[in-house]
């Protein structure tokens, strides 16, 4: 496997799934990963999905209330990562509409799985929890 590639395959138990060459190597998970992790940007790229908006919709659209400067912040790092197109119309003011780029839209798929996977193990995660909080109330 070169340098900076993740392989991801079928490993026996015990066997990590994805791996890296050596332990140093982050096989560029880490960038996609602080984007993705980030508290805002999962939420833009949802409300992108279903089309263009202009940027006072997207803050109305965004559930849990983000500020002004916080949605700007994110859209410039979706943008400068090329998930998200930015289209300033000439107009008085600005018009200014964003939109999901081919490489965003293709990022919907794995929000959409792990959304299913929350939903199919929220049960078990719930479980987990309360088992967990009761073994250290103890």
């Amino acid at each position: 496997m070169s340098a900076g590639h993740t392989g991801v395959t079928t490993a026996p138990a015990g066997e990590p799934v994805i791996s890296c060459e050596t332990p140093q190597d982050e096989c560029g998970v880490r960038d996609v990963l602080d984007r993705l992790g980030d508290k805002w940007s999962v939420y833009v790229v949802v409300e992108l999905a279903g089309g263009v908006l202009r940027f006072k919709e997207l803050q109305r659209r965004i559930q849990g209330g983000i500020s002004q400067r916080m949605l700007t912040l994110t859209v410039r790092r979706l943008e400068r990562d090329g998930l998200v197109k930015r289209t300033v119309h000439p107009t008085i003011p600005p018009q200014v509409e964003y939109e999901l780029t081919a490489m965003g839209h293709s990022m919907t798929h794995l929000i959409k799985a792990l959304a299913d996977w929350s939903i199919d193990h929220r049960p078990a995660i719930a479980a987990a929890r309360a088992s967990y909080d009761e073994a250290q109330e103890a």
